[in-house]
């Protein structure tokens, strides 16, 4: 099938994404009339990544299509926009956003940012087999499959991807051996639920205010930390030369070129040490530790932290945050392009169990939130960290304040760390469910 959409060059489509930004954010600089009430109920940041997604569903772009030639060769497409966001954009919006970071006062954030993190990580796991039993009540045929044909075989990628990522995915596709022929549905099933979900978070995020009252919660933790942040910036706030930005660009890029460099040689170094481990179950475990994209982000991370305690973070004062903001809508712009609205009804049976899975994911991340009284930033980018990863927790974090985004990194090295073993987890039960 041929969907070649309108505009394929990404040039022009990278001018569109660009455009709709430049929409976003003016429509939110006006202060009277339609724009201040539109936006006092959807967020900025939510449009950012809708529009994208409207001009995808609509044909006018994509990440990817196909197109059929005269005697019938089929060959697959894909734009780059989003691999250069997420590995060369992403990595130098970290370093910027963590340049100022007060790493005591993120530590300070205390003991309810880990446990909504590993509710989120619990949900997940108890979600799958939940969701398969309350499916085969309505539709057995949905669940069903025998060999590597089973359902539950392919569900067990999608416990990996939204508890650790893509190299925890992979490690599951090969572990419980599903029909690759079948997988582009799984995939299709994580990239649906997981936007519908995040576009949710991202909703939410415009009325914290109201959410954080309801859970009586005490953000106090995270205003210090904002607070002293914020302190610091106008502390050393001065407009910036072409020097200061230049400078700001070799310290953002030349990190993401040493995070690059070191992450060509460690993955493959520890894909051959993972290789040589006798037991498959340990083997598995430890797969992410040869994700390149696992170490570019923990490396430029890290590379960071130790630059917030030099002088480097004056130039916070310039604007180095600002430019990371830029780096990141970027970012949701060509991850909101992946999302073609029309595909939520091509196949509603794995749909059905995606969003029921996700729904007590959420449930459980709320009934825990309002126990213990966390915030919505803990829940938001719990649930983050690991339903979407290092890729998509410190945009999240991000929206609450640039000084945060770090937060959800951290949390998401958490995520690569466990994701397999969790998701092993969750397909066993998983498994027990479909055979009940």
């Amino acid at each position: 099938m041929d969907n070649t959409p309108l505009f394929t060059d990404d040039t022009i489509v990278f001018g569109l994404l660009m455009l709709s930004l430049g929409f976003v954010f003016l429509t939110e600089s006006i202060k009277t009339g339609f724009w201040p009430k539109f936006y006092k109920i959807v967020p900025g940041l939510f449009m950012a990544y809708m529009i994208p997604a409207v001009l995808t569903t609509v044909g006018l772009i994509s990440s990817e299509w196909t197109t059929v030639s005269d005697s019938g060769e089929v060959t697959e497409h894909s734009s780059n926009l989003y691999y250069v966001s997420s590995r060369y954009l992403l990595p130098a919006a970290l370093v910027l956003m963590t340049l100022s970071i007060d790493l005591k006062a993120v530590f300070n954030l205390g003991w309810k940012a880990l446990v909504m993190f590993f509710t989120g990580t619990l949900g997940i796991v108890i979600g799958g087999p939940i969701a398969i039993l309350l499916i085969a009540a309505v539709s057995p045929e949905t669940v069903g499959g025998v060999g590597p044909d089973a359902v539950w075989r392919g569900l067990s990628t999608l416990a990996g991807s939204w508890i650790g990522g893509g190299a925890n995915q992979t490690a599951m596709l090969e572990i419980y051996g599903y029909n690759q022929k079948l997988y582009g549905g799984m995939v299709f099933v994580d990239i649906v639920v997981a936007n519908i979900w995040m576009a949710i978070i991202l909703i939410g995020i415009g009325k914290r205010n109201r959410i954080n009252k309801w859970l009586k919660a005490d953000t106090s933790s995270i205003e210090e930390l904002k607070e002293k942040v914020s302190t610091f910036s106008e502390k050393v706030k001065r407009n910036p030369s072409l020097t200061d930005i230049m400078i700001i660009g070799a310290i953002a890029f030349g990190t993401v070129s040493i995070a690059h460099l070191c992450s060509n040689f460690l993955a493959p170094f520890f894909d051959n040490l993972v290789a040589g481990i006798e037991s498959q179950t340990t083997r598995n475990i430890f797969t992410f530790l040869g994700s390149k994209f696992f170490w570019m982000i923990s490396i430029a991370t890290l590379i960071a932290i130790l630059l917030s305690f030099t002088k480097a973070k004056n130039y916070e004062g310039a604007g180095a945050s600002k430019f990371g903001s830029v780096f990141i809508y970027i970012l949701v712009a060509s991850i909101g392009m992946k999302m073609d609205l029309t595909l939520i009804f091509d196949n509603l049976g794995l749909i059905a169990i995606g969003v029921v899975w996700m729904t007590i994911h959420a449930l459980l991340l709320i009934g825990i939130a309002k126990l213990i009284k966390a915030p919505y930033f803990f829940l938001a980018v719990g649930s983050q960290a690991n339903v979407g990863g290092a890729a998509s927790a410190p945009i999240v974090a991000s929206a609450f304040h640039p000084s945060l985004a770090t937060v959800g990194v951290l949390l998401a090295v958490f995520g690569y760390a466990i994701g397999t073993i969790a998701a092993i987890g969750c397909t066993i039960l998983m498994e027990l469910a479909a055979v009940s």
